[in-house]
């Protein structure tokens, strides 16, 4: 660098925006508008080294602040106002000519002279403007005395700021300047040490070589320092105020490395050696903890923290809780605990500890009106149900029994579930448990595992959000146990009131209060499910409904519900009651009703095929409106007469279809169900061509789908005395065919069942008993009356009564012992057609629960002992005693 460089008068301006060139600094800009452009060529290109610009700070009126540096003096109000709208183009940080010609730009009243040292000249393509690209040197100090703004660039009248040689030599005198000169160098040389490895070796040198009042502007142009910082240092003319501002900015350019150089010792002690991402992080943490910056609004796990605390937790679990943060605290994000600790505290704030659904005031009168609406029937049902709501009613907190629905599938065991919830104005979940053998499905996995979670109890409350639903328990009866443990076990701490007050589920590890959840399980069967926790629930059967109760549920809910999901109403589809009793009685012989809507929803389907044909086969001719239709054109083919309706003109399309929709509806007939349904799958003859030969006899059984009609065929071919059974039979069904052919056996001479001289019915013969259909699995004791009917039928000829079916447990001694499901057994009796139902003297009881209208189509007869049911079995009495009366 010179030691001293000439000035002109005058220096063309280039304005800086917000940018200051310091003297001895260095800066590369792109010049591209026209009056930079301009600039370069004429100043600088042409006059190739001897050029010199100067170069101005300038600052936006929006950014302007209270500094004594602006520009207050030596510039007119004229050049003031048009400085605005000079066009000047550096780089972009620097570019004047990008904002709006009205706003105010200040121009600064001290600037740096520069030279090129390097310039190079480009074409934009495919605009052909021209570019220059400068490398500038900042040389000395200068004031302005006069800006002129006219012209394709500014240009100013100038006056030197930098001292002379001799001046200079005063001031390295002086001994505040010698002073200001070690601290400078002190500073400065330890900036260096730390730069060393950088660019020390090049600062070394100019530090030897430099005046220091030169050096510290150097110094300064390094640095990333404000733009007010920048003009002060441009201002600082005397060089004591220079070096003193120097000291001060390089000072503090150290202070901030010896932070950082901290920071990454700090870091560094705590680093692992293959985790990059820890280093950023840890980091990251120190530069908050320097800067005090603990944001806990952004801080993810102060978040977590403030959402435990407003969860509600108990104090023991609450301390649990804490510990468990502290420890996730203290823990990085790679070590592998961290996620599992994580969910399991987002688990615990989640969960509704005291959160609960307000019920509202208990209307028995509206609850019995919603029970109604919902459901037909069910009157004892509903009537526990109603219990229920009172005691509730009365006492809030009471601990209600555990209801347990026992039926077939269909009869509607879960929407009674849903009712409830609706009637207390509770929330409801449903737990499926079929098919659960897993114990940690209830309990959950201890954390100890890989991928462990919470059982299915714990989830549902955190997903239903409050710790006082009406929970169902589906399928009961259809958990499993293997090597996993035994679910049913685990839900007998969850349905004892006593104990599930502090349920522990393994995941959580700290007791829940499960006591104010409302318990509802459904189950198909009774004996899947282990007694003791039997002994928990109490048991409401469904058994099923009557052909008068689902004639009534179709009417009042499945047709309407059917007509709906498909899109259709009353005015496309119409099903008479008559035509609901013939699918009920030829299609459809179950406990439930959803094979009943499935035949309604084929109707319906069919129908909604019919009604989408219809519309588009209106049309409108000019003269005459004629609507054809599939449905008509099998009317008019079947010789069925038709109502004409004249339509007027100007109706469009739609109102076309809609005038057919409402005058003709579609009415399913019996035609048209035996054509969409099929041939019927049921008649009231099957009893009696099945029982037209001896050896057969109708009993009744009890399954999971309710109540079923079995028949029970026997035959005898030459053989060796053997008893050969099939129709897939359990054990406790063979025993008893083997008690009734002993039993025949040993009353042979009683019943008359053979010829004086025979004394052995098996002489000879084999008897095959055989249960249809085959494909079924049997088993149960309730067949023993049956099977000894059958029996004697086979040997004395005679034919049992078609419209007779049976039921009971024989014993070896000929008692006829009571039997279970006879509700169901007598509903599927009347749903075949039988008239006549023989039952164990100790079942009557049992009949309280039989709906009216069924009984009294039935014939009930009672038996106590196996000749009471054979008297009551046979046309004119039991063999023997006809055989008594012929003698007589």
């Amino acid at each position: 660098m010179a030691e001293s460089v000439e000035l002109p008068g005058r220096l063309a301006i280039l304005p800086f925006r917000n940018k200051v060139l310091l003297p001895g600094a260095f800066i590369r800009i792109r010049c591209t508008s026209q009056s930079s452009v301009k600039l370069v060529e004429q100043e600088l290109w042409q006059r190739e080294e001897k050029g010199l610009i100067g170069i101005l700070p300038v600052q936006d009126a929006a950014e302007t602040t209270s500094m004594d540096s602006m520009l207050s003096q030596g510039v007119g109000s004229e050049s003031g106002e048009r400085s605005s709208n000079v066009q000047v183009s550096t780089s972009d940080a620097h570019k004047v000519d990008g904002k709006n010609p009205s706003e105010v730009i200040h121009w600064h009243n001290r600037g740096v002279a520069a030279r090129a040292l390097h310039l190079s000249r480009g074409v934009e393509k495919p605009s052909g403007r021209v570019t220059y690209i400068v490398v500038l040197e900042g040389l000395c100090r200068f004031n302005i005395e006069e800006l002129n703004t006219r012209g394709p660039y500014c240009t100013a009248k100038i006056s030197p700021l930098e001292m002379t040689k001799s001046e200079m030599e005063q001031v390295e005198q002086d001994p505040d300047f010698v002073t200001l000169s070690r601290q400078f160098k002190a500073i400065a040389m330890e900036l260096i040490s730390i730069l060393e490895q950088k660019t020390g070796g090049r600062i070394k040198v100019l530090l030897e070589t430099l005046p220091f009042h030169k050096l510290a502007d150097i110094f300064v142009a390094s640095f990333e320092i404000s733009f007010e910082e920048q003009l002060c240092m441009l201002d600082s003319v005397d060089p004591k105020v220079r070096l003193s501002k120097a000291t001060e900015l390089v000072d503090r350019h150290l202070q901030s490395i010896r932070v950082a150089e901290k920071i990454t010792q700090k870091v560094e002690g705590q680093l692992s050696k293959s985790q990059k991402e820890y280093l950023l992080r840890q980091q990251m943490r120190a530069i908050k903890e320097e800067l005090g910056d603990n944001d806990d609004d952004e801080d993810d796990l102060a978040s977590l923290e403030r959402k435990m605390q407003n969860a509600g937790m108990p104090s023991n679990i609450w301390k649990h809780g804490q510990r468990e943060l502290r420890r996730l605290k203290k823990m990085q994000p790679q070590q592998p605990g961290y996620n599992s600790s994580r969910v399991y505290l987002d688990l615990l704030a989640d969960l509704p500890w005291q959160k609960a659904s307000e019920e509202q005031e208990l209307d028995l009168k509206a609850a019995k009106d919603h029970l109604d609406c919902d459901h037909y029937g069910l009157v004892k049902i509903k009537q526990r149900i109603i219990e229920h709501l009172a005691v509730r009613k009365l006492k809030p907190d009471a601990r209600g029994p555990v209801l347990c629905f026992v039926g077939p599938p269909g009869v509607g065991k879960t929407s009674l579930a849903s009712s409830i919830a609706a009637a207390l104005g509770r929330k409801f979940i449903r737990i499926s448990l079929g098919g659960v053998k897993d114990e940690a499905d209830i309990r959950g996995h201890r954390r100890t595992y890989i991928g462990s979670m919470p059982g299915r109890l714990i989830d549902g409350l955190k997903r239903v959000g409050v710790c006082n639903p009406v929970m169902l328990l589906d399928e009961i009866d259809k958990t499993g146990s293997d090597v996993r443990g035994d679910p049913a076990s685990a839900l007998l701490e969850v349905l004892d009131p006593e104990q599930n007050k502090s349920f522990n589920d393994h995941y959580l590890n700290v007791p829940f209060d499960l006591s104010k959840v409302i318990f509802v399980a459904t189950a198909n069967r009774m004996q899947p499910i282990p007694p003791p926790l039997l002994d928990r629930m109490e048991v409401i059967e469904l058994p099923g409904y009557t052909a008068e109760e689902k004639l009534r549920i179709a009417m009042q809910h499945l047709i309407p519900r059917v007509l709906d999901q498909h899109g259709l109403s009353s005015a496309f589809l119409q099903i008479p009651e008559d035509m609901v009793k013939l699918v009920i009685q030829r299609y459809t012989r179950e406990a439930g009703v959803r094979n009943l809507e499935r035949n309604l929803a084929a109707l319906a389907r069919a129908a909604a095929v019919r009604v989408a044909e219809r519309e588009q086969a209106v049309s409108v001719s000019k003269d005459v409106h004629k609507i054809t239709s599939p449905l008509l054109d099998n009317r008019l083919a079947e010789g069925a007469e038709m109502e004409m309706e004249v339509i007027p003109m100007g109706v469009n399309n739609h109102e076309i279809s809609n005038a057919f929709r409402i005058a003709s509806p579609l009415v399913v007939d019996e035609a048209m169900l035996e054509k969409i349904l099929g041939p019927p799958r049921f008649d009231d003859q099957e009893a009696a061509d099945r029982v037209a030969t001896p050896g057969v006899s109708v009993g009744l059984v009890w399954t999971a789908f309710g109540g079923e009609v079995q028949f029970v065929e026997a035959t005898s071919v030459v053989g060796n005395g053997e008893l050969h059974l099939t129709g897939q039979l359990g054990d406790v069904i063979k025993e008893s065919a083997q008690i009734a052919l002993t039993w025949v056996r040993a009353r042979v001479e009683d019943l008359k069942l053979a010829a004086a001289e025979e004394t052995d019915l098996l002489q000879g013969k084999d008897i095959h008993i055989h249960f249809p259909a085959g494909a079924v699995p049997k088993d149960g004791p309730s067949a023993g009356v049956t099977l000894v009917t059958a029996l004697v039928s086979l040997f004395s000829q005679k034919n049992v009564r078609a419209d007779t079916a049976m039921t009971g447990e024989m014993t070896l001694r000929g008692l006829v012992l009571p039997v279970g499901g006879v509700k169901d057994k007598v509903l599927a009796a009347h749903r075949y057609g039988i008239k006549r139902v023989i039952l164990p003297e100790r079942n009557l009881k049992d009949l309280v629960e039989v709906p009216a209208d069924v009984l009294s189509s039935l014939e009930i007869l009672v038996a106590k002992r196996m000749e009471d049911v054979l008297e009551h079995a046979f046309d004119g009495g039991c063999p023997w005693r006809q055989h008594q009366h012929s003698k007589l």
